[in-house]
């Protein structure tokens, strides 16, 4: 009976040391696989390889560095749960043969802002059709919304939870941040193979529900560009109501009453927001009516839970704008009510020592040539600094020497006129 008992007792051992080391080798094997299939992509650090006897395979102090962005996505511990180690070794050992029940959860996931988060060669690629939900954040309309206004406002980077949950009906997911809302997404119906990302869509045909919550964002987002553009809230708001029409125009559709009513709301209050999107259709399942066509079908949408009607688009002539040549100067009242005093905007001549504050804004750099260069300030070394200009859709960085620089400015609010 004791050597019965001393040969269980080893034979469970070998058999966890051998389930712990296949389960280490089989999943460096497939992380290298992934790391391979995205090289052109990005870099993918896996961190630490750890798994439990339950079905767990755990991921810690990763992350995946996109060529495209300037900063990695990192995490403290991704988590794959396919719920017994036989269905954790199957699974490693073919990842389009997983069960049907498994979850891959991320704990502390993480991106850290930087005053321009995606390279010049991205942003220099620029579509010519104007942006649609990218909201002017500056004097100049053609500025928008970015990283370092972000930064301005207090968030320094965007950090939280997620979780895909794999069912036997659809899929499940959800992205919950502290300082930036939350995402949900569940479609009934979906399957999710690795292998085969694209073929995603094509595993159902049921609609997927998206909940978008911004936990106060929006209302943060309002008031700080509408200061930066110098305008009040609901003058702001129209602003980024036009650039929207114009986007939609450029691609040849108009928003419905409804439409703009519901995104002027998100824009001002923020909220819930509940879409039933259809993935496999165009437009992701957003109806589009004929021009003068009446009735027809409309997105389901509900705001803070309830219905929203009449939310389509309807097909017109592609009209793309003109984009204005010379940066807009709104003027505002002064703060002592004054009518005798406006505060306007206007060029704010600073240290060039002190550039490094000002990444991000819009800068004027005169050179002791005389040349000019105007444009978004990029970034501050020790002997030059970069100033990215708006061309063609995209913005171009150009290096400028510091020593070269006779004056430096900065487009800000607050001039007495």
């Amino acid at each position: 009976m004791k050597r019965l008992l001393t040969f269980l007792v080893v034979l469970t051992l070998i058999g966890y040391v051998f389930f712990k080391g296949a389960v280490w080798w089989l999943a460096d094997q497939r992380l290298s696989e992934a790391r391979k299939a995205v090289e052109d992509a990005g870099v993918i650090d896996r961190g630490e390889i750890r798994s439990g006897i339950e079905g767990r395979l755990v991921l810690g102090d990763g992350s995946y560095q996109d060529f495209r962005l300037t900063r990695p996505v990192e995490f403290d511990r991704l988590i794959f749960n396919a719920g017994s180690p036989v269905a954790l070794l199957v699974a490693l050992l073919d990842p389009a043969d997983l069960p049907a029940h498994w979850s891959l959860q991320a704990e502390n996931l993480r991106l850290t802002l930087d005053t321009n988060m995606f390279r010049n060669w991205v942003t220099a690629a620029g579509d010519r059709a104007p942006a649609l939900f990218a909201p002017v954040c500056g004097p100049d309309h053609r500025q928008h919304l970015g990283s370092g206004d972000l930064l301005r406002i207090g968030i320094s980077g965007v950090s939280g939870e997620g979780l895909v949950l794999q069912r036997s009906d659809g899929l499940y997911g959800e992205l919950t941040t502290a300082n930036a809302g939350s995402v949900e997404v569940d479609w009934p119906g979906a399957r999710l193979n690795p292998l085969d990302l694209a073929g995603l869509a094509g595993s159902t045909q049921s609609i997927m529900t998206v909940t978008l919550r911004d936990g106060g964002l929006m209302r943060r987002i309002s008031a700080y560009c509408s200061r930066e553009a110098g305008v009040e809230t609901g003058e702001w708001t129209s602003i980024v109501m036009d650039s929207f029409s114009d986007g939609l125009r450029a691609r040849g559709f108009e928003a419905s009453g409804q439409l703009l009513a519901l995104y002027r709301q998100w824009l001002t209050e923020g909220g819930e927001l509940t879409l039933e999107l259809d993935p496999s259709a165009p437009l992701w399942g957003v109806p589009v009516r004929e021009d003068g066509e009446a009735g027809g079908a409309s997105l389901n949408v509900r705001y803070n839970r309830s219905a929203v009607p009449d939310v389509y688009l309807a097909r017109v002539e592609p009209q793309v704008p003109e984009q204005p040549e010379a940066m807009l100067e709104p003027v505002v009242p002064g703060e002592n009510g004054d009518s005798s005093t406006v505060m306007v905007a206007g060029w704010n001549t600073v240290d060039k020592e002190d550039a490094e504050s000002w990444a991000g804004q819009t800068v004027r750099v005169t050179l002791e040539n005389g040349n000019v260069v105007e444009g978004r300030l990029v970034s501050v070394g020790d002997s030059r600094m970069e100033v990215a200009r708006l061309l063609d859709g995209g913005e171009v960085a150009y290096p400028i020497a510091i020593r070269l620089i006779a004056t430096f400015e900065v487009w800000r609010h607050g001039q007495a006129r």
